[in-house]
């Protein structure tokens, strides 16, 4: 599906977003393995967390879907059953990575992969801690899905994660919930925290402090009432959005503002953005405001070290800001972007030179240069939907009409992303 988008004269009003993805998929997990039936409202109807929600069903916990509300009876610790066929992430690197994590806890033998995406993606370093855990995997060429994995009963480690990955922290940190005694994740850089802040809301016995995560096997995983904020990274868009369009007002409600996420509101303000928290509340252990966003002048920045960390999966939407700030954007230390569903750095250095736009891509980051403008083209996400929707937003601010081919993979994090850029671009 190919999406046409003109150039906009002002971002304004009021939105609310989709259930945050990341935390989406963790609340679905540890409900499939809670005692008891749990309730997530404002569920994300991504393609991603639908997927997960496949999977969870497929191992014998009962799904049901009403809307953006879900209920998921959970089978406890040791009532997962063995799939009758191979589970199927679709594009989701998160469900493949933490959920393997659970499987490989688990009595029987199972087989997980995805779309042609995934395929590609690496998985040798969730399959080393869960190895030394006790577990057996098997993949394709030695590290690509799919996945075999033959649960065996797991033994407490103490792992240094060699590069900072929330998803290699979940995955053990999951199977250390099927473990005897204290499994230990130690993580160089800190990445977002919501596992950690979702174990303790189910009951487990969790400690965190100074990137030193420990969690205690077995564990009890008790069921709950939870709600899923809006998510931070797709609220990205649409700052990036009133940012780059004159005239801009816009208030986004009941975003998720975990201080591991919100880098990006501490980032955009040092680059001189006129962004907003207001009606700052807690809920099912994640805090939760709403974000105010004026346009204005940007000065731009440097993403790097821990902060490129936190924010690996705004890159594509700051890259696209960087353009048109005063200074432009430079990202270091993010080879971790190489390995996503696409190459990020060299799909956005694809796009934004369709742009006309000047680049510089670099094996583990790029630099832009401010004070560019944004040329009518035709674009391609890639089959990636960060990419889709990063430079949807650039066309909001092109010369003339723009088109995005296979737009379509914006669905897979935020199904009603056009209809909402609709709403708020006039």
């Amino acid at each position: 599906m190919n999406e046409l988008i003109s150039p906009a004269r002002s971002i304004h009003g009021a939105v609310m977003l989709p259930g945050d993805k990341s935390i989406s998929h963790r609340f679905a997990m540890l409900s499939a393995i809670a005692e008891g039936t749990s309730t997530i409202r404002n569920y994300s109807g991504g393609a991603d967390c639908q997927s997960t929600l496949g999977c969870v069903e497929a191992l014998g916990a009962v799904v049901e879907r009403d809307g953006k509300d879900v209920t998921v009876r959970g089978r406890g610790l040791e009532g997962l059953r063995a799939p009758a066929a191979r589970l199927d992430a679709g594009n989701s690197g998160s469900a493949i990575r933490m959920l393997s994590g659970i499987l490989a806890g688990q009595k029987f033998i199972s087989e997980i992969a995805g779309d042609e995406s995934l395929a590609r993606r690496p998985m040798d370093r969730i399959m080393q801690p869960l190895a030394d855990m006790g577990a057996r995997i098997e993949a394709r060429e030695g590290r690509f899905p799919p996945l075999r994995i033959e649960g065996r009963p797991l033994h407490a480690i103490d792992y240094t994660l060699p590069v900072a990955s929330a998803q290699v922290k979940t995955c053990v940190l999951f199977a250390g919930l099927f473990a005897e005694g204290t499994t230990i994740v130690r993580e160089p850089v800190r990445t977002r925290d919501h596992t950690e802040l979702a174990l303790r809301e189910f009951g487990a016995d969790i400690s965190a402090r100074k990137g030193v995560i420990s969690v205690t096997g077995p564990a009890r995983l008790e069921a709950r009432e939870l709600v899923v904020p809006g998510d931070l990274s797709a609220a990205a868009f649409f700052l990036v959005a009133a940012l780059l369009i004159p005239d801009s007002n816009l208030v986004i409600s009941g975003v998720g503002l975990n201080p591991t996420r919100s880098s990006l509101l501490d980032f955009l303000a040092g680059m001189g953005a006129n962004v907003r928290v207001l009606d700052v509340r807690q809920e099912s252990g994640e805090l939760v405001g709403d974000i105010s966003v004026r346009s204005g002048p940007v000065r731009g920045g440097v993403l790097e070290g821990a902060m490129t960390a936190a924010l690996i999966d705004e890159v594509p939407a700051l890259a696209v800001l960087g353009a048109v700030t005063e200074h432009g954007i430079v990202v270091r230390d993010a080879s971790e972007l190489r390995v996503k569903e696409t190459d990020r750095i060299a799909t956005i250095a694809e796009n934004l030179g369709r742009m006309g736009v000047q680049v510089e891509a670099c094996p583990d980051g790029l630099r832009v240069p401010g004070g560019q403008r944004f040329r009518a083209a035709e674009l391609d996400s890639f089959g990636d939907h960060r990419i889709a929707m990063a430079f949807s937003i650039a066309a909001l601010a092109a010369d003339g009409p723009c088109t995005i081919r296979s737009a379509e993979a914006a669905s897979v994090s935020f199904p009603e992303f056009y209809s909402t850029l609709r709403q708020i671009a006039s």
